[in-house]
């Protein structure tokens, strides 16, 4: 008898990396639509393109700018092409876990800064969240894949 794994399965939700990605992709679109709605984001005249200068501030607490909404709508429709399988989802979440704990880092030095270097911009929320995207998202890559595994 052969070992069934479900790493060759395709289409949304055929395997648990799958709906992983597809939940973190839906919720990613989410909160970059969310980052451009009025009342939900608070001080959107002050929303600028990118920097630090953005005083906008997803649900009053995370500091946002239109390139930041933007990356997090790139980031969501990402992981809904990767859920298409389960190898593009699984390397959805350790990528995109790695990038997060990236940004985790970048943020401990650049947060709060009026600087330059603080584009994105980041503040002391948006770290925290960090660390925990970066954490879940590469915990669900190396754990999902064998979830639900049969061996003979």
């Amino acid at each position: 008898m052969t070992a069934h794994t479900a790493a060759g399965r395709t289409g949304y939700g055929s395997t648990w990396t799958q709906k992983g990605a597809l939940v973190f992709g839906v919720v990613f679109l989410i909160v970059g639509i969310a980052g451009f709605v009025p009342g939900l984001t608070m001080d959107m005249g002050t929303m600028s393109a990118a920097g630090n200068g953005s005083m906008a501030h997803l649900l009053g607490l995370f500091q946002v700018s239109v390139l930041h909404n933007i990356v997090h709508l790139l980031f969501g429709i990402v992981g809904l092409l990767a859920a298409r399988t389960a190898t593009g989802a699984r390397l959805y979440l350790l990528v995109g876990g790695i990038v997060y704990a990236v940004l985790f880092v970048y943020g401990l030095f650049t947060a709060n800064m009026a600087s330059a270097a603080n584009f994105v911009p980041l503040n002391s929320a948006d770290n925290v969240l960090h660390a925990v995207l970066a954490v879940a998202m590469i915990v669900l890559g190396l754990v999902l894949p064998r979830v639900g595994t049969r061996r003979a």
